[in-house]
């Protein structure tokens, strides 16, 4: 089954209908780690960037970008530059 990363250039009545700004957020200093998604993320990229790299893909992500990361999905991330990000999982 196909685990593959869906990047969206949101609008702003996107971003306000999900209630994207009362997610908490998550923070990281450029630093490079392996991930595995135990459920659904959803996340609004605020700033920095990121190569994430999968057995399928490698997906490059900044600000402005909303991402979907499927459950099951392993994966490293590269942080390239200081990530600041929105996150909900979906149980």
């Amino acid at each position: 089954m196909s685990k593959k990363i869906l990047v969206e250039r949101p609008t702003e009545e996107k971003l306000k209908s999900l209630g994207v700004r009362d997610w908490p957020t998550w923070q990281a200093q450029p630093s490079t780690f392996p991930w595995h998604y135990d459920a659904t993320e959803m996340c609004y990229i605020l700033e920095g960037k990121v190569v994430v790299k999968t057995d399928e893909e490698e997906v490059r992500i900044g600000k402005g970008d909303f991402v979907t990361f499927p459950e099951g999905l392993d994966c490293e991330w590269t942080v390239l530059e200081k990530i600041n990000k929105h996150y909900k999982f979906e149980s």
